[in-house]
């Protein structure tokens, strides 16, 4: 087990938080459309406000509660300002990677409570099972770049996994560089916000559909005083 320098982790975390805050900060703005000169004070603000010496820092209070972001999650919010940067939509959580990341984070918590016991995060520390799957995960994500499936979600997972594998970052631990609670609960809620709109729209559809099929009966319904006002006999398919 080898750790980074503490001079790293000082750094990444500072860098890390800004790239968070600066993320939360864009996503909560009232304008869907944030101009350029204001995505880049935003950013800049929160790099000055995190690299603030001691406890004048916003970090260091973050890092009381939360030690360091994931590398994952700190990409992925770098992937959503850039998106914002070139005006294009933010789709930085998707479906198949909040049910990944909801799944990994809840067999994680329930094994550190004890009911599996398997050790599971201390595994992430292994001197053989964290490199092997540190490989597997770089060259899926590899892979994806290559075919064009989930490209900035690929590219963030690949720097998150060569991060940790270069320079041990941010603890030494593979999950920390994958997973953190701020990033999992982002999964659970997006996965419920993807469950919510899939309901609304069940229970919108046969609304729609039912709604054309009674226009033409309660049109046809109201043209018939018209047709007896000129003295013609409304259409009826039933013969007498």
């Amino acid at each position: 087990m080898s750790l980074p320098d503490l001079s790293w982790q000082f750094l990444y975390g500072r860098l890390a938080w800004a790239l968070v805050f600066a993320a939360v900060v864009v996503a909560a703005w009232p304008a869907r459309r944030l101009p350029r000169p204001a995505l880049a004070a935003i950013v800049g603000v929160s790099g000055l406000l995190m690299a603030l010496p001691g406890e004048a820092s916003p970090a260091w209070h973050l890092g009381l509660a939360f030690q360091y972001p994931s590398a994952l999650l700190a990409g992925l919010c770098g992937a959503a300002l850039l998106a914002r940067w070139r005006g294009q939509p933010v789709v930085a959580m998707p479906r198949a990677l909040a049910g990944l990341l909801a799944a990994a984070g809840l067999v994680l918590y329930l094994d550190a409570f004890g009911l599996f016991a398997l050790g599971i995060y201390y595994a992430g520390f292994g001197p053989s099972a964290a490199p092997l799957c540190a490989l597997l995960l770089a060259m899926a994500a590899a892979i994806a770049l290559v075919r064009g499936i989930a490209r900035p979600q690929a590219a963030v997972l690949l720097g998150a996994v060569l991060l940790f594998s270069l320079a041990r970052l941010p603890s030494g631990n593979l999950w920390d560089a994958l997973l953190d609670p701020l990033l999992w609960g982002w999964a659970v809620v997006s996965l419920a916000a993807h469950a919510l709109r899939a309901v609304r729209s069940q229970a919108i559809g046969p609304r729609a559909v039912a709604a054309p099929v009674a226009a033409p009966a309660v049109a046809a319904h109201h043209d018939q005083p018209a047709l007896h006002a000129v003295g013609a006999e409304p259409f009826s398919p039933i013969k007498e």
